[in-house]
């Protein structure tokens, strides 16, 4: 019979391994995010606006986007990470996952996971809208993957990428049309990365903004 700690340092190689090239994404106070709720907050504070959440575009009330606060002092809508592919309890860097907009579905969608629009042009930005939640090895799943990377410009700051295929990633920026600034899959100079911090949401202030929005 094998010995128990064998099996323990077989366990423990696999998880190094899984994360040598991912780390674990902090949030502001540089604590580990494991699962629970997180505003997205601009690295940069200042007129440009505030934490993400739900807008429409052009006039019609569906599909709903991913946009931001106008206000700095408005925090938005908490997001959640999920469906990560390595067996690691924290939100890992640079690994595909799911994004999901932290509030009850709206009458718009079945949920609110972050998804690429498709794009009538290969040149044309590609919004990021909210829909159902993505199917295990669905159709069009891979329009729902969104990968956390860092940057250099702030202690424990992020910007996010999309990745189809896991290879040829674009980082995501903003888009500002009609006075609505709204999340883009865009390559510069079209689109600047949106560099954010992520800050622990209570289970209050969840309730509290699924409730002003509704």
């Amino acid at each position: 019979m094998m010995n128990p700690m064998f099996y323990f340092l077989l366990a423990l190689t696999a998880v190094l391994a899984a994360t040598a090239n991912a780390g674990p994404v902090l949030d502001i106070d540089g604590d580990i995010i494991f699962h629970g709720s997180y505003y997205v907050i601009p690295v940069i504070r200042g007129p440009e606006g505030g934490g993400l959440t739900l807008t429409p575009r052009n006039g019609n009330q569906c599909p709903l986007f991913i946009g931001q606060e106008r206000s700095e002092v408005e925090r938005g809508i908490p997001v959640k990470f999920s469906n990560w592919r390595s067996r690691v309890g924290f939100v890992p860097e640079s690994e595909n996952l799911n994004i999901k907009m932290d509030i009850e579905p709206t009458f718009c969608a079945q949920s609110t996971y972050w998804w690429v629009t498709s794009a009538p042009s290969p040149w044309r930005s590609l919004f990021i809208a909210v829909g159902p939640k993505p199917e295990a090895g669905g159709e069009d799943s891979s329009r729902s993957f969104f990968q956390i990377r860092k940057t250099e410009t702030k202690l424990n700051a992020y910007k996010f990428a999309f990745c189809r295929d896991g290879n040829d990633c674009i980082d995501v920026g903003k888009n500002v049309e009609g006075g609505v600034q709204g999340l883009v899959v865009s390559r510069p100079p079209f689109a600047t990365p949106f560099e954010v911090v992520f800050v622990k949401a209570t289970e209050k202030q969840t309730s509290s903004k699924t409730m002003s929005i509704i």
